[in-house]
C-alpha cells in the first residue's frame, strides 16, 4: 500500500496536468483572431489581458423551461451546464480573499435565477445570455459556455451547444436575447 501522502502527490499531478491542457485549449483559442467583428480595430483594443486566468463550473445541472418543440414547453427539463470563465490574473491566488476572484456560489445563483425567469426557447439563446451575464456582472474577459439536454432523446446521450465569447466582442453584444427572440417569432405553438 501506497503511503497517502504519495496520493496526494500523484492527484495534485493530475489536477496539474488537467489545468495545463484547459490552460493550453484557452491559449490556442486565441492564437488567431477568428472574429471578422475586429477588422479595422487596433490590436491593442482587441487584445486580451497577457495573463489570463480560468475558473470553470462543470456538469451544472438546473432544471429550466426551453425547447420549441410542444412538450417542452411547459415541463422544466435537466440542462447541463459548463463554463470557463477567463479573468486576468486572480488576485485571490495572492490574497486569498473571495472578493479578489469569481465567487462560484454567485455564478450558480445567478444561473438559478436566470433558469427561473428567462423567456428564451433555444439552448443557443441561452448560452449568449449567459455568456453576457459573466462578462457584464461578473468581470469575465473571456468565456466559454456548454449547455446540453441529456434527456432530449432516448437514442442520444445529449445534444447542445457549446460557444466562446469575450469582453468587446462587437458580434456577440450586439445579439443578446432581443436578437435571438426575434430570431423564431411565430414559429413556435402556443
Amino acid at each position: 500500500m501506497q503511503p497517502l501522502g504519495h496520493v496526494a502527490q500523484e492527484c495534485q499531478s493530475i489536477m496539474d496536468r488537467l489545468d495545463t491542457v484547459r490552460l493550453s485549449a484557452f491559449s490556442s483559442a486565441f492564437a488567431h483572431d477568428l472574429s471578422p467583428a475586429f477588422a479595422g480595430e487596433s490590436t491593442a483594443a482587441r487584445a486580451l489581458p497577457e495573463r489570463m486566468d480560468i475558473v470553470f463550473i462543470e456538469n451544472f445541472i438546473g432544471q429550466t423551461i426551453i425547447g420549441i418543440d410542444s412538450g417542452e414547453l411547459h415541463v422544466a427539463q435537466p440542462v447541463r451546464v459548463n463554463l470557463a470563465i477567463g479573468v486576468p490574473a486572480i488576485r485571490a491566488c495572492a490574497t486569498d480573499r473571495i472578493e479578489d476572484t469569481v465567487n462560484y456560489a454567485a455564478v450558480r445563483d445567478a444561473l438559478l435565477a436566470l433558469f427561473e425567469t428567462h423567456r428564451v426557447r433555444l439552448l443557443e439563446a441561452l448560452a449568449e445570455t449567459i455568456a453576457q451575464l459573466l462578462i457584464a456582472d461578473f468581470g469575465a474577459h473571456w468565456v466559454r459556455v456548454s449547455l446540453a439536454k441529456p434527456a432530449k432523446f432516448d437514442d442520444v446521450a445529449a445534444v447542445g451547444v457549446q460557444i466562446e465569447r469575450r469582453r468587446g466582442d462587437a458580434s456577440a453584444a450586439g445579439a443578446g436575447v432581443a436578437g435571438y427572440a426575434s430570431l423564431g417569432a411565430g414559429l413556435v405553438p402556443r
